[in-house]
């Protein structure tokens, strides 16, 4: 099974706000997921994201990969660079 972490839309119309989860890559984008990982939410000024770096790493070393968005969310947030770092660590 493809596993992927991506953004799962929730909130209203024209007011979005997202959950970064870890989902199986054959699921619609908002149907069934794994784990949730985190929330993002770009109406904020500045944009809040609020990310279990544990969970994040833990499905990133498990073989999960990000979506584009979501991957800049995790560099931003420092977590692709301690993933790397664990990585080169071995």
């Amino acid at each position: 099974m493809a596993v992927k972490l991506r953004l799962k839309r929730m909130g209203s119309k024209r007011n979005p706000f997202y959950r970064i989860v870890a989902a199986d890559a054959r699921a619609p984008r908002d149907g069934r997921i794994i784990e949730k990982i985190g929330t993002y939410n770009p109406v904020a000024e500045p944009a809040e994201v609020v990310i279990d770096e544990e969970l994040a790493l833990k499905w990133l070393k498990d073989g999960a990969q990000p979506t584009d968005t979501v991957r800049n969310i995790l560099s931003r947030q420092g977590i692709m660079k301690a993933f790397h770092e664990s990585k080169q660590a071995k």
